[in-house]
Protein backbone atom coordinates (compact mmCIF):
# COMPACT_ATOMS: atom_id res chain seq x y z
CA UNK A 1 0.00 0.00 0.00
CA UNK A 2 1.21 3.54 -0.94
CA UNK A 3 2.11 6.06 1.30
CA UNK A 4 -0.88 8.16 0.59
CA UNK A 5 -3.32 5.73 1.19
CA UNK A 6 -1.73 4.47 4.35
CA UNK A 7 -2.03 8.42 5.24
CA UNK A 8 -5.41 8.67 4.44
CA UNK A 9 -6.57 5.37 5.45
CA UNK A 10 -4.94 6.34 8.98
CA UNK A 11 -6.98 9.34 8.84
CA UNK A 12 -10.52 7.83 8.15
CA UNK A 13 -10.23 4.98 10.64
CA UNK A 14 -8.90 8.35 13.39
CA UNK A 15 -12.15 9.67 12.27
CA UNK A 16 -14.29 6.90 12.38
CA UNK A 17 -13.09 5.74 15.72
CA UNK A 18 -13.86 9.39 17.10
CA UNK A 19 -17.25 9.44 15.73
CA UNK A 20 -18.04 6.06 16.81
CA UNK A 21 -17.62 6.92 20.16
CA UNK A 22 -19.40 10.02 20.30
CA UNK A 23 -22.32 8.33 18.53
CA UNK A 24 -22.55 5.69 20.99
CA UNK A 25 -22.20 7.86 24.11
CA UNK A 26 -25.29 9.82 23.07
CA UNK A 27 -27.63 6.67 21.98
CA UNK A 28 -25.79 5.17 25.25
CA UNK A 29 -27.26 7.87 27.63
CA UNK A 30 -30.68 7.84 26.04
CA UNK A 31 -31.14 4.44 26.78
CA UNK A 32 -29.00 4.02 30.09
CA UNK A 33 -31.56 6.40 31.64
CA UNK A 34 -34.57 4.12 31.07
CA UNK A 35 -32.14 1.24 31.52
CA UNK A 36 -31.59 2.28 35.07
CA UNK A 37 -34.79 3.82 36.34
CA UNK A 38 -36.12 -0.03 35.45
CA UNK A 39 -33.64 -1.85 36.73
CA UNK A 40 -32.93 0.01 40.10
CA UNK A 41 -36.71 0.55 40.08
CA UNK A 42 -37.38 -3.04 40.45
CA UNK A 43 -34.69 -3.51 43.34
CA UNK A 44 -31.87 -4.24 40.70
CA UNK A 45 -28.53 -3.51 41.78
CA UNK A 46 -25.60 -1.32 39.90
CA UNK A 47 -23.64 -4.37 38.66
CA UNK A 48 -26.94 -5.47 36.96
CA UNK A 49 -27.41 -2.59 35.04
CA UNK A 50 -23.68 -2.45 34.11
CA UNK A 51 -24.33 -5.93 32.60
CA UNK A 52 -27.76 -5.06 30.67
CA UNK A 53 -25.41 -2.17 29.74
CA UNK A 54 -22.74 -4.34 28.26
CA UNK A 55 -24.36 -6.80 26.14
CA UNK A 56 -26.28 -3.94 24.35
CA UNK A 57 -23.61 -2.69 23.39
CA UNK A 58 -22.91 -4.76 20.30
CA UNK A 59 -26.19 -3.51 18.83
CA UNK A 60 -25.87 0.16 19.52
CA UNK A 61 -22.74 -0.47 18.28
CA UNK A 62 -23.79 -1.85 14.98
CA UNK A 63 -26.43 0.75 14.54
CA UNK A 64 -23.90 3.72 14.19
CA UNK A 65 -21.35 2.40 12.28
CA UNK A 66 -23.14 3.46 9.03
CA UNK A 67 -23.54 6.88 10.45
CA UNK A 68 -19.76 6.88 11.44
CA UNK A 69 -18.55 5.51 8.26
CA UNK A 70 -20.37 8.68 6.39
CA UNK A 71 -19.05 11.06 8.83
CA UNK A 72 -15.77 10.19 8.76
CA UNK A 73 -15.13 10.47 5.38
CA UNK A 74 -17.04 13.50 4.61
CA UNK A 75 -14.80 14.94 7.32
CA UNK A 76 -11.42 13.52 5.88
CA UNK A 77 -12.73 14.42 2.54
CA UNK A 78 -13.25 18.22 3.31
CA UNK A 79 -10.51 18.85 5.46
CA UNK A 80 -8.11 17.61 2.83
CA UNK A 81 -9.59 19.85 0.16
CA UNK A 82 -9.66 22.61 2.61
CA UNK A 83 -5.71 21.82 2.81
CA UNK A 84 -5.10 22.23 -0.92
CA UNK A 85 -3.92 18.06 -0.29
CA UNK A 86 -6.22 16.59 -2.95
CA UNK A 87 -5.73 19.60 -5.22
CA UNK A 88 -2.33 19.05 -5.00
CA UNK A 89 -2.36 15.51 -5.59
CA UNK A 90 -4.85 16.36 -8.73
CA UNK A 91 -2.18 18.40 -9.99
CA UNK A 92 0.30 15.89 -10.32
CA UNK A 93 -2.05 13.20 -12.06
CA UNK A 94 -3.56 11.50 -9.36
CA UNK A 95 -7.00 10.73 -10.69
CA UNK A 96 -10.19 10.63 -9.03
CA UNK A 97 -10.44 6.73 -8.59
CA UNK A 98 -6.97 6.01 -8.01
CA UNK A 99 -8.01 8.87 -4.92
CA UNK A 100 -11.23 6.51 -3.76
CA UNK A 101 -8.94 3.52 -3.30
CA UNK A 102 -8.34 4.38 0.42
CA UNK A 103 -11.60 5.33 1.00
CA UNK A 104 -12.96 1.97 -0.54
CA UNK A 105 -10.46 0.05 1.78
CA UNK A 106 -11.48 1.62 5.05
CA UNK A 107 -15.18 1.28 3.90
CA UNK A 108 -14.40 -2.84 3.52
CA UNK A 109 -12.39 -2.77 7.01
CA UNK A 110 -16.21 -1.06 8.56
CA UNK A 111 -18.18 -3.54 6.63
CA UNK A 112 -15.66 -6.42 8.04
CA UNK A 113 -15.96 -5.09 11.35
CA UNK A 114 -20.16 -4.94 11.06
CA UNK A 115 -19.77 -8.57 9.94
CA UNK A 116 -18.64 -9.62 13.07
CA UNK A 117 -20.81 -7.57 14.95
CA UNK A 118 -24.09 -8.76 13.11
CA UNK A 119 -23.37 -12.24 12.29
CA UNK A 120 -21.83 -13.07 15.87
CA UNK A 121 -21.85 -10.58 18.38
CA UNK A 122 -25.47 -9.06 18.18
CA UNK A 123 -26.93 -12.44 18.18
CA UNK A 124 -24.99 -14.05 21.33
CA UNK A 125 -25.40 -10.73 23.29
CA UNK A 126 -29.08 -10.53 22.59
CA UNK A 127 -29.37 -14.44 23.70
CA UNK A 128 -27.94 -13.66 26.92
CA UNK A 129 -29.28 -10.41 27.38
CA UNK A 130 -32.61 -11.92 26.54
CA UNK A 131 -31.58 -14.96 29.52
CA UNK A 132 -30.92 -12.32 31.94
CA UNK A 133 -34.37 -10.73 31.14
CA UNK A 134 -36.14 -13.80 31.90
CA UNK A 135 -33.85 -14.03 34.90
CA UNK A 136 -34.33 -11.32 36.75
CA UNK A 137 -38.61 -11.62 35.68
CA UNK A 138 -38.13 -14.60 38.03
CA UNK A 139 -36.35 -13.20 40.79
CA UNK A 140 -39.61 -11.64 42.62
CA UNK A 141 -37.59 -11.19 46.01
CA UNK A 142 -35.62 -8.70 44.40
CA UNK A 143 -38.80 -6.65 43.43
CA UNK A 144 -40.15 -6.74 46.57
CA UNK A 145 -37.21 -5.44 48.65
CA UNK A 146 -38.29 -1.90 47.75
CA UNK A 147 -39.16 0.40 50.16
CA UNK A 148 -41.46 3.43 50.48
CA UNK A 149 -43.00 2.50 47.23
CA UNK A 150 -46.29 0.42 46.11
CA UNK A 151 -45.73 -2.19 43.75
CA UNK A 152 -47.85 -4.33 41.65
CA UNK A 153 -45.94 -7.63 41.29
CA UNK A 154 -49.68 -8.91 38.66
CA UNK A 155 -52.65 -6.59 38.49
CA UNK A 156 -54.88 -8.46 41.15
CA UNK A 157 -51.48 -7.96 44.12
CA UNK A 158 -50.47 -4.85 45.97
CA UNK A 159 -47.56 -4.57 48.00
CA UNK A 160 -45.81 -1.86 49.83
CA UNK A 161 -43.37 -1.80 53.18
CA UNK A 162 -42.11 1.33 54.39
CA UNK A 163 -38.90 0.58 55.35
CA UNK A 164 -36.18 -2.23 55.32
CA UNK A 165 -33.82 -2.88 58.38
CA UNK A 166 -30.20 -3.88 57.36
CA UNK A 167 -30.79 -7.41 58.80
CA UNK A 168 -33.68 -7.69 56.39
CA UNK A 169 -37.00 -6.98 58.97
CA UNK A 170 -39.94 -5.55 56.70
CA UNK A 171 -41.30 -2.51 58.54
CA UNK A 172 -44.73 -1.56 58.14
CA UNK A 173 -45.96 -4.33 55.52
CA UNK A 174 -49.02 -3.65 53.31
CA UNK A 175 -50.50 -6.47 50.77
CA UNK A 176 -53.82 -6.43 48.88
CA UNK A 177 -54.76 -9.62 47.03
CA UNK A 178 -57.79 -9.55 44.93
CA UNK A 179 -57.00 -12.56 42.95
CA UNK A 180 -60.45 -14.21 44.02
CA UNK A 181 -63.04 -12.55 42.44
CA UNK A 182 -65.77 -12.90 44.82
CA UNK A 183 -63.81 -11.32 47.80
CA UNK A 184 -60.92 -9.11 48.10
CA UNK A 185 -58.02 -9.56 51.35
CA UNK A 186 -56.22 -7.10 52.96
CA UNK A 187 -53.14 -7.78 55.35
CA UNK A 188 -51.24 -5.45 57.66
CA UNK A 189 -48.39 -6.17 59.24
CA UNK A 190 -45.90 -4.12 61.66
CA UNK A 191 -42.65 -6.61 60.37
CA UNK A 192 -42.16 -9.12 58.11
CA UNK A 193 -39.93 -11.46 56.41
CA UNK A 194 -39.17 -13.36 52.99
CA UNK A 195 -37.89 -16.66 53.54
CA UNK A 196 -37.27 -19.26 50.48
CA UNK A 197 -37.48 -23.19 50.97
CA UNK A 198 -36.35 -24.63 47.10
CA UNK A 199 -38.55 -23.19 44.44
CA UNK A 200 -41.30 -22.10 47.15
CA UNK A 201 -40.95 -18.55 48.59
CA UNK A 202 -43.05 -17.21 51.95
CA UNK A 203 -43.52 -13.95 52.99
CA UNK A 204 -43.91 -14.09 57.06
CA UNK A 205 -45.97 -11.31 58.58
CA UNK A 206 -45.56 -10.69 62.61
CA UNK A 207 -48.10 -8.99 64.36
CA UNK A 208 -50.69 -7.91 61.65
CA UNK A 209 -54.48 -7.35 61.10
CA UNK A 210 -56.48 -9.47 58.11
CA UNK A 211 -58.94 -7.15 56.64
CA UNK A 212 -61.64 -10.12 54.04
CA UNK A 213 -64.14 -8.23 52.33
CA UNK A 214 -67.20 -10.31 50.31
CA UNK A 215 -68.21 -8.97 47.26
CA UNK A 216 -71.76 -10.35 47.32
CA UNK A 217 -73.03 -8.34 50.23
CA UNK A 218 -70.24 -6.37 50.83
CA UNK A 219 -69.35 -8.15 54.15
CA UNK A 220 -66.23 -7.08 56.02
CA UNK A 221 -64.43 -9.47 58.30
CA UNK A 222 -61.54 -8.41 60.50
CA UNK A 223 -58.91 -10.52 62.46
CA UNK A 224 -56.09 -9.94 64.17
CA UNK A 225 -52.76 -12.73 63.91
CA UNK A 226 -50.14 -12.98 65.59
CA UNK A 227 -47.79 -14.34 62.51
CA UNK A 228 -49.12 -15.68 59.31
CA UNK A 229 -47.87 -16.79 56.25
CA UNK A 230 -48.33 -15.56 52.97
CA UNK A 231 -47.07 -17.78 49.82
CA UNK A 232 -45.58 -15.37 47.23
CA UNK A 233 -44.60 -18.55 44.57
CA UNK A 234 -47.73 -18.01 42.69
CA UNK A 235 -47.13 -14.68 41.81
CA UNK A 236 -43.81 -15.67 40.19
CA UNK A 237 -43.29 -15.38 36.34
CA UNK A 238 -41.81 -18.92 35.64
CA UNK A 239 -42.94 -19.49 32.06
CA UNK A 240 -39.89 -18.97 30.06
CA UNK A 241 -39.91 -18.72 26.18
CA UNK A 242 -39.56 -22.15 24.21
CA UNK A 243 -39.75 -20.89 20.77
CA UNK A 244 -36.33 -19.75 19.10
CA UNK A 245 -36.02 -16.53 18.08
CA UNK A 246 -34.32 -15.92 15.11
CA UNK A 247 -32.59 -12.91 15.79
CA UNK A 248 -30.82 -13.67 18.96
CA UNK A 249 -28.86 -16.86 17.13
CA UNK A 250 -25.90 -17.13 14.88
CA UNK A 251 -25.56 -16.71 11.49
CA UNK A 252 -23.20 -20.25 11.25
CA UNK A 253 -26.18 -21.68 13.54
CA UNK A 254 -29.33 -20.18 11.68
CA UNK A 255 -27.20 -21.26 8.08
CA UNK A 256 -26.54 -25.01 9.56
CA UNK A 257 -30.37 -25.73 10.67
CA UNK A 258 -32.00 -23.89 8.03
CA UNK A 259 -34.69 -26.71 7.40
CA UNK A 260 -35.76 -26.88 10.82
CA UNK A 261 -35.76 -23.08 12.05
CA UNK A 262 -39.18 -22.42 10.26
CA UNK A 263 -40.71 -24.59 13.03
CA UNK A 264 -38.65 -23.69 15.92
CA UNK A 265 -39.33 -20.67 15.48
CA UNK A 266 -42.67 -20.04 13.84
CA UNK A 267 -41.19 -17.76 11.82
CA UNK A 268 -41.85 -17.75 8.05
CA UNK A 269 -39.31 -18.58 5.14
CA UNK A 270 -39.59 -14.75 3.93
CA UNK A 271 -38.67 -13.81 7.67
CA UNK A 272 -35.58 -16.15 7.83
CA UNK A 273 -33.94 -15.11 4.67
CA UNK A 274 -34.58 -11.61 5.55
CA UNK A 275 -32.76 -11.40 8.94
CA UNK A 276 -29.99 -13.33 7.24
CA UNK A 277 -29.61 -11.78 4.35
CA UNK A 278 -29.63 -8.25 5.71
CA UNK A 279 -27.10 -9.34 8.23
CA UNK A 280 -24.56 -8.92 5.17
CA UNK A 281 -26.74 -6.16 3.43
CA UNK A 282 -25.81 -3.70 6.15
CA UNK A 283 -22.19 -4.62 6.18
CA UNK A 284 -21.83 -3.54 2.85
CA UNK A 285 -24.06 -0.60 3.18
CA UNK A 286 -21.41 1.17 5.09
CA UNK A 287 -18.98 0.68 2.07
CA UNK A 288 -21.38 3.03 0.18
CA UNK A 289 -21.83 5.38 2.85
CA UNK A 290 -17.93 5.82 2.63
CA UNK A 291 -17.77 6.25 -0.89
CA UNK A 292 -21.02 8.54 -0.66
CA UNK A 293 -19.64 10.83 1.52
CA UNK A 294 -16.44 11.40 -0.52
CA UNK A 295 -17.47 11.61 -4.32
CA UNK A 296 -20.05 13.74 -3.68
CA UNK A 297 -16.83 16.19 -1.75
CA UNK A 298 -14.82 15.10 -5.04
CA UNK A 299 -17.16 16.74 -7.42
CA UNK A 300 -18.26 19.45 -5.66
CA UNK A 301 -14.94 21.41 -5.70
CA UNK A 302 -13.85 24.56 -4.05
CA UNK A 303 -16.11 26.60 -2.86
CA UNK A 304 -16.03 30.02 -0.84
CA UNK A 305 -18.85 29.11 0.89
CA UNK A 306 -18.08 25.76 1.70
CA UNK A 307 -19.08 22.11 1.16
CA UNK A 308 -22.51 22.21 3.32
CA UNK A 309 -24.51 21.60 0.41
CA UNK A 310 -22.76 18.69 -0.97
CA UNK A 311 -23.03 17.16 2.63
CA UNK A 312 -26.34 17.91 2.78
CA UNK A 313 -27.13 16.11 -0.59
CA UNK A 314 -24.97 13.38 0.33
CA UNK A 315 -26.60 12.47 4.05
CA UNK A 316 -30.06 13.03 2.19
CA UNK A 317 -28.88 10.32 -0.64
CA UNK A 318 -27.69 7.98 2.23
CA UNK A 319 -31.06 8.51 3.86
CA UNK A 320 -33.12 7.59 0.61
CA UNK A 321 -30.81 4.80 0.08
CA UNK A 322 -31.68 3.55 3.72
CA UNK A 323 -35.29 4.03 3.62
CA UNK A 324 -35.43 2.20 0.35
CA UNK A 325 -33.55 -0.98 2.09
CA UNK A 326 -36.43 -0.49 5.05
CA UNK A 327 -39.07 -0.72 2.41
CA UNK A 328 -37.59 -3.65 0.58
CA UNK A 329 -37.29 -5.92 3.95
CA UNK A 330 -40.74 -6.29 4.03
CA UNK A 331 -40.88 -7.49 0.66
CA UNK A 332 -38.34 -10.25 1.34
CA UNK A 333 -40.39 -11.50 4.56
CA UNK A 334 -43.49 -11.87 2.41
CA UNK A 335 -41.62 -13.52 -0.02
CA UNK A 336 -38.12 -15.69 0.45
CA UNK A 337 -37.20 -15.70 -3.34
CA UNK A 338 -36.69 -11.54 -3.64
CA UNK A 339 -33.50 -11.94 -1.23
CA UNK A 340 -31.53 -10.18 -3.49
CA UNK A 341 -33.84 -6.56 -3.05
CA UNK A 342 -31.78 -6.44 0.28
CA UNK A 343 -28.26 -5.52 -2.28
CA UNK A 344 -30.17 -3.32 -4.10
CA UNK A 345 -29.56 -0.05 -1.95
CA UNK A 346 -26.06 -1.50 -1.51
CA UNK A 347 -25.93 -1.73 -5.70
CA UNK A 348 -27.85 1.51 -6.46
CA UNK A 349 -25.05 3.68 -4.09
CA UNK A 350 -22.14 2.04 -5.37
CA UNK A 351 -23.14 2.54 -9.04
CA UNK A 352 -24.11 6.58 -8.08
CA UNK A 353 -20.56 6.76 -6.38
CA UNK A 354 -19.27 5.46 -9.78
CA UNK A 355 -21.04 7.81 -12.14
CA UNK A 356 -19.24 10.61 -9.51
CA UNK A 357 -15.82 9.63 -9.78
CA UNK A 358 -16.42 9.32 -14.01
CA UNK A 359 -18.29 12.29 -13.80
CA UNK A 360 -14.57 13.70 -11.87
CA UNK A 361 -12.58 12.19 -14.05
CA UNK A 362 -13.73 13.62 -17.45
CA UNK A 363 -13.38 17.34 -17.01
CA UNK A 364 -13.72 17.33 -20.65
CA UNK A 365 -17.14 16.11 -20.58
CA UNK A 366 -18.39 18.31 -18.19
CA UNK A 367 -16.81 21.46 -20.69
CA UNK A 368 -18.67 20.16 -23.45
CA UNK A 369 -22.24 19.81 -21.87
CA UNK A 370 -21.14 23.75 -20.41
CA UNK A 371 -20.63 24.88 -23.69
CA UNK A 372 -23.62 23.05 -25.04
CA UNK A 373 -25.61 24.57 -22.45
CA UNK A 374 -24.80 28.21 -23.67
CA UNK A 375 -25.52 27.86 -26.70
CA UNK A 376 -28.48 26.71 -26.24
Amino acid sequence: MAKFDRYVLSQLLVLFGFFALVLVAIFWINRAVVLFDRLIGDGQTALVFLEFTALGLPSLIATVLPIATFAASVYVTNRMTTDSELTVLQATGTGPWRLARPVLVFGICVALFMATLSNILVPMAQSQLKEREQEIAQNFTARLLTEGTFLHPTKQVTFYTRVIDTDGILRDVFVSDRRNPDQGIIYTAAEAYLLRNGETTTLIMVDGLAQRLERDGLRLATAKFADFSFDISGLMRTETVQSLNIRNTTTPALLANWTSLGAQSGQSAGALAEEVHARFARPLFCITAALIGFTTLLIGGFSRFGVWREIVFAFGLLVLLDGIRGTLSSQVEDNSKLWMLLYLPTLAGALIAALMLWHASNPAWRARLLRRRAAA
